[in-house]
């Protein structure tokens, strides 16, 4: 009698650490945002905020979906980002901003935790979903970057059907490049000689509220792997072919196991400049800080510096982080038990 219960004892035990092992092996997490900015219920009334609300929703249900299938975290983002590539609500393929000259011109890049494999694109114009190219740059290429029109030349050889910049159109963006080119020309008429400086300073009284639809997205996965994922139509009225921090890594966009996923959106420059993906990585991996410390922490050395935005961090414990410096950020939050969380202002 004695040896039969030890035998159910030592069969309940491992009966328990299986279970126990399985419910942490189906612990996934996925993080996303759509972009941070002059986000006011002044300016944006109940109906529109309920339209981000949902379409955020929507997005984290696509990622779940996979993720609780038991499908990679490098799956999720691209999903995840597509869909938000999709959707004219965000500065990211369809409803992307205009360029000075009236076109649209995309940047993205995407990362794996487990690997640090990385693809990235800059201001092609004829995809439709820069997110999938950048991953196919990873993939099938022994680059990182390919930028304009050699990225698009090697996504033909991959089979992309390349799409008409007019396929991004959308009146809003419209609206908002003409009402910066109009203020522009008003200002050089006013004082020509200041033109330059003035344009300086229109651009970074109205960098948030102009550029706030990047989209991305971090992931981890049942296995334990880590991916981040961004993509953004850059500034409204950009010149000169400028790229911002979404295809940089370390900058816009970085994933690894050993610290942390992250995906930023706002001003680029600064980002760059701060190289805050890394940055968070990095405080994350060597000083041992939390994603919560590292996030704000590295937010405020962008603050500093005179840059607003916000990010998305994500550890492989599936502690997250979403800090931000302006008045709004749209993201998102789910987790293996199914209840998706959505937020815009602080």
């Amino acid at each position: 009698m004695f040896r039969f219960s030890v035998l159910i004892a030592c069969f309940l035990v491992q009966y328990s650490s299986i279970l126990m092992a399985q419910s942490a092996a189906k612990k996934f997490t996925l993080v996303i945002h759509g972009g941070a900015g002059v986000i006011t219920r002044a300016n944006l009334s109940s109906e529109r905020e309920q339209e981000y609300h949902r379409a955020l929703d929507s997005a984290l249900r696509i990622g779940y979906a996979i993720l609780e299938q038991g499908g990679t975290s490098m799956n999720a983002v691209e999903k995840v980002v597509n869909y938000l590539e999709d959707n004219p609500l965000f500065n990211a393929g369809i409803g992307a901003v205009y360029t000075a000259d009236g076109t649209h011109e995309l940047d993205a890049a995407i990362m794996d935790g487990k690997t640090l494999a990385a693809g990235a694109v800059a201001a092609v114009k004829r995809i439709k979903n820069p997110i999938s190219l950048a991953r196919l740059v990873m993939e099938k290429s022994e680059h990182v970057m390919l930028i304009g029109e050699g990225a698009e030349k090697f996504a033909q050889t991959q089979n992309i059907t390349l799409v008409p910049n007019t396929l991004f159109d959308t009146p809003a963006r419209k609206r908002a490049l003409e009402r910066i080119q109009q203020e522009e020309r008003e200002q050089a008429t006013k004082d020509s000689i200041k033109q330059d400086s003035i344009r300086k300073a229109n651009l970074k009284k109205r960098s948030a509220s102009d550029k706030h639809g990047t989209v991305g997205a971090v992931a981890l996965d049942i296995h334990g792997n880590l991916a981040a994922a961004t993509s953004t139509g850059g500034m409204t009225n950009k010149r000169f072919g400028r790229v911002g921090d979404a295809p940089i890594i370390g900058a816009g966009t970085y994933a690894n196991n050993g610290s942390c996923a992250v995906s930023a959106t706002g001003w680029g420059e600064y980002f760059i400049r701060t190289v805050v993906a890394h940055d968070v990585a990095a405080l994350v991996e060597y000083k041992g800080l939390s994603v919560q410390s590292a996030g704000q922490e590295v937010i405020n050395k962008v603050g500093k510096l005179g840059g607003d935005g916000g990010m998305i961090i994500l550890d492989t414990k599936g502690n997250f982080s979403m800090p931000f410096n302006s008045e709004g950020m749209y993201r998102g939050v789910i987790t293996q038990e199914n209840k998706p969380t959505t937020a815009i202002f602080k």
